[in-house]
């Protein structure tokens, strides 16, 4: 780990201010869970942390129309298990508790979720060539053991994924993000545009402005219909997935009225799905269905070898997940 220094702060303006003054090698530090594993490889090397860790960023509101506030400070934990949250957004609730271990829960913060990197095995190993670490340097990857890697938006210069279940849940609810400058101008991002695909530049993992900051990420009212998170790993338990589906299906009688679909552990970034949702919509609510939905959510899934059996299996966890939010609607 190389030297840095550090400070705390406890005010979002004074947090912007000491990242702006110590220069382009500070980094914000909230939990830390991910950052401090990537600086003690020497792979993150800041110069200055600034720890937001005690910004009264925390509370989970509820606000008029029926949107609910969580702010970059809420843990994990404290989100996964609040009754409004699990009654109103169990997706997102389910996702949480599908992640990562309770330790980390209990550190890990909304906004530092979002925030960690999107990596593979190879990013994590200094003697391999990777584009995120060394832009141009090439993707180890791309010809070897890849069994764990994307799908889905890859392109020839990253095929990492992306590692949050949390996010995977967002994107389906149609969450956004609320970011803040240093010269306090306050902007709102769809948290489906926040992440971002790796084409030529994957080391730019979101569009995060130089000296932002998350705020706090933003749930409409929740979509009608059985909101369901499916993770299909290795273990049963802190690991990263496979494959994961979110899905949120509203159904009548024998036809389904609106569906979300969004998938996990197999694209750069939490993966929307508009032409499942397409297929979905007004179709009859049967295995055919379904399937035809998975069949277009993998329409452009291309594997690498080792990570072929993704497609597959993430069709088969779409469907399976799909049928199930289904069940019993009236």
């Amino acid at each position: 780990m190389k030297p840095f220094t550090y400070q705390r702060t406890t005010d979002a303006t004074a947090a912007l201010a000491a990242l702006a003054a110590a220069g382009p090698g500070a980094k914000f530090i909230s939990g830390g869970t991910n950052l401090l594993d990537l600086m003690k490889l020497d792979i993150e090397q800041p110069t200055h942390l600034v720890d937001i860790s005690r910004l009264p960023m925390a509370a989970i509101e509820e606000r008029p129309g029926g949107e609910m506030r969580i702010g970059a400070q809420a843990r994990n934990s404290d989100v996964a298990v609040d009754d409004r949250i699990r009654a109103r957004y169990p997706l997102l609730s389910q996702a949480l508790l599908a992640g990562a271990s309770t330790q980390l829960r209990n550190m890990a913060s909304t906004g530092g979720n979002l925030m960690q990197r999107t990596r593979c095995g190879y990013f994590y190993d200094t003697t391999t060539p990777c584009n995120k670490r060394t832009p141009g340097a090439g993707c180890a990857a791309m010809d070897g053991f890849n069994r764990s890697h994307a799908i889905l938006g890859a392109s020839d210069a990253c095929i990492a994924t992306n590692p949050s279940d949390m996010a995977v849940a967002l994107v389906a609810l149609g969450a956004r993000v609320e970011l803040l400058s240093s010269g306090g101008n306050a902007r709102n991002v769809p948290l489906v545009d926040f992440h971002l695909l790796p084409e030529t530049t994957p080391h730019i993992e979101t569009v995060l402005a130089p000296g932002e900051l998350i705020t706090a990420v933003v749930l409409p009212p929740p979509p009608q219909g059985r909101q369901l998170y499916r993770k299909v790993r290795d273990r049963a338990s802190y690991e990263f997935a496979l494959v994961s589906v979110a899905a949120i299906v509203a159904r009548q009688n024998s036809h389904i009225l609106d569906a979300r679909v969004a998938l996990g552990g197999v694209a750069h970034k939490p993966w929307r799905s508009l032409e499942a949702e397409a297929v979905l919509r007004g179709r009859p609510a049967t295995m055919e269905t379904y399937e035809a939905a998975a069949d277009a959510a993998l329409a452009r899934a291309v594997g690498r070898g080792h990570n072929d059996f993704k497609i597959p299996l993430a069709k088969r966890t779409l469907v399976d997940t799909l049928a199930r939010a289904a069940q019993e609607q009236t």
